[in-house]
């Protein structure tokens, strides 16, 4: 509870304050028409003033009662402001190395892989407050769709925007990695990470994924892998029709899990495996719990001055000048 400037560490003790108007009322209703009306004081003063200097013992023993009260309540001085906590968010750097190739259409997933993984990476890359986040785009090349940023609403627009057939076909995960890799190769983050998505298996690019995987592990990258796609057939592109667009049919869904997992397990990573959009989601929350923000507290605490004392004393003082106005200054006989 705050009073100007005083904070009250047992505010309830100030409940005891409502004696002292209660007293008062009866003090001046009753028990100045008991004493008698003639009184005779060791103090002279002109008789119109009389009455009240008489009734100033009474001031101040009140005052010095209502600070005892307000002293027992714990005062202390209202430094707040000079109180306070600092944190520090320990930065994590993360590259989402996306596998946009033509496989991604397929709609084992809801409506398929490449919008339903967009939606789940988005939410992702929401929920990271505190993080740098870029954002990689692989087929049979690679490129850097967003580089490393805190800005949240360009990345989520950027990602909005990857589509099937940005560039030249096929599936280069060495390429998307090792480009991945190179956006955070110079990154000072406390925690530097890559999550590699894909729905099938490494079939173009001049660097291996496992070699990818090594030059990761040197810059102190850590790297997810996930597959995406259903265990048996999904109806996937399989062909393009003369008006350009993608003919479906039922294929076998591979994916190239021994590469992902020695990918994961090179850089002390981890690999999962997403058959649906459920189970997508539950990657990326896993991931979210894997890589936290790391919370540096720093707490400022400034000594808070007890008034107590100050207010004992005041009150103290107040008590005794009341009790030598009325046994010896204005000590009346009747």
């Amino acid at each position: 509870m705050k009073i100007g400037q005083y904070m009250f560490q047992d505010p309830w003790i100030l409940a005891l304050l409502a004696v002292i108007p209660i007293y008062l009322f009866y003090y001046f209703l009753f028990l100045t028409k008991r004493k008698g009306k003639i009184k005779s004081s060791t103090f002279h003063a002109t008789p119109n003033s009389m009455s009240f200097w008489l009734h100033l013992p009474l001031l101040f023993s009140m005052v010095g009662l209502s600070l005892l009260i307000m002293g027992l309540a714990r005062p202390q001085m209202d430094v707040e402001s000079e109180n306070y906590i600092e944190e520090f968010a320990e930065g994590i750097d993360i590259v989402i190395a996306f596998d946009a190739s033509s496989s991604m259409l397929a709609t084992d997933f809801k409506p398929n892989r490449l919008q339903a993984s967009k939606a789940v990476a988005q939410a992702f890359v929401a929920s990271r407050k505190n993080d740098r986040i870029g954002l990689v785009v692989y087929e049979g090349e690679s490129f850097t769709q967003c580089p490393l940023t805190t800005d949240q609403d360009v990345l989520l627009k950027l990602f909005e925007e990857v589509e099937t057939g940005m560039i030249e076909g096929g599936t280069a995960i060495g390429m998307g990695l090792a480009t991945a890799v190179n956006r955070l190769r110079e990154s000072d983050a406390t925690s530097k990470v890559i999550i590699l998505l894909t729905d099938g298996v490494n079939t173009h690019g001049k660097i291996h994924p496992v070699s990818a995987a090594e030059i990761a592990l040197e810059f102190g990258i850590r790297v997810y892998t996930i597959g995406v796609g259903t265990n048996g057939k999904a109806r996937s592109p399989v062909a393009i029709d003369h008006m350009g667009n993608y003919v479906y049919d039922y294929k076998e869904v591979e994916i190239d899990e021994e590469i992902l997992k020695k990918i994961a397990k090179t850089t002390k990573g981890k690999y999962f495996r997403a058959t649906d959009n459920s189970s997508l989601e539950d990657v990326y929350e896993e991931i979210d719990q894997l890589e936290k923000d790391k919370i540096k507290t720093i707490e400022y605490q400034v000594d808070i001055p007890e008034e107590f004392f100050n207010f004992v004393l005041t009150a103290l003082i107040c008590l005794l000048v009341s009790a030598v106005l009325s046994k010896v200054i204005l000590r009346t006989t009747p």
